[in-house]
């Protein structure tokens, strides 16, 4: 029997010399793989469905391990990432993350919604960086490592002056500071967008102008937090880190 779902190519694996096994965030039953026959065929009517990153409907058999894709039907391409190398770089960062992050057939419409939200805007030109940093801090709590944004991390203290300790997960008030030599000074900005990013309701996203010295101390603070507490290891994070160091050269 097949079913139809709504779902975001996350990954892609070649099987044989013709198939894919292609693996889908579906908004109705989560992360699931699929075998696409033929689909490394160039005339083949699963081809274009199952390029990374494509959104659209598929009719899927499912099964208890591998299903099998019949037909695809692109709602969009987003073809202005796979055209930018820039673009994929982060779109694929993003992925491979959520990709690590799902677990096999557990739904989460709202992660499904955040990334089809964070992809169409990458698609359409807005800031990298920025929606990246996004996506980062709105899986902190998804992946259950929520950090201290409200206040201080060991006093509560919510007025004042903040830096952020990697150590006690969380900011710490200018009263607190002692508890870790080694916390990130942070400017007020930066103490702004992380507590923004965190809770901000991205479908309401409007345009964000960001220093580079700002986005350079949020990049540190939140790529610490992960290596700390994630225990994630992807290898597009070795090709962004790629990408931003060919950026900065070119800017």
């Amino acid at each position: 029997m097949f079913e139809k779902c709504e779902a975001i190519v996350l990954r892609t694996i070649d099987y044989g010399e013709t198939h894919k096994i292609v693996t889908l965030l579906t908004r109705e039953w989560g992360k699931v793989a699929v075998m696409a026959r033929g689909a490394k065929k160039p005339n083949s009517r699963l081809s274009s469905v199952t390029h990374l990153f494509t959104y659209g409907h598929y009719l899927i058999q499912k099964s208890r391990g591998v299903g099998s894709l019949h037909q695809g039907e692109i709602i969009d391409a987003l073809r202005g990432i796979r055209e930018d190398i820039f673009a994929t770089a982060y779109a694929s960062y993003v992925v491979e993350l959520t990709d690590k992050i799902m677990e096999e057939r557990r739904p989460n419409p709202y992660l499904f919604e955040l990334l089809l939200q964070t992809l169409k805007y990458m698609n359409d030109g807005l800031d990298l960086e920025i929606l990246t940093y996004i996506y980062e801090m709105k899986m902190l709590r998804v992946i259950g490592l929520p950090p201290s944004l409200d206040g201080c991390a060991v006093c509560g203290r919510s007025k004042g002056r903040f830096s952020f300790s990697i150590k006690e997960g969380g900011f710490l008030c200018d009263q607190c500071e002692e508890k870790d030599p080694y916390r990130f000074s942070l400017s007020s900005a930066a103490v702004r967008l992380l507590r923004l990013f965190y809770h901000l309701d991205l479908s309401r996203l409007g345009k964000i102008s960001v220093k580079k010295e700002t986005k350079n101390e949020l990049h540190h603070v939140i790529s610490a937090y992960y290596d700390e507490y994630s225990g994630l290891s992807l290898k597009t994070k070795r090709f962004l880190e790629q990408i931003e160091q060919l950026k900065s050269r070119l800017q």
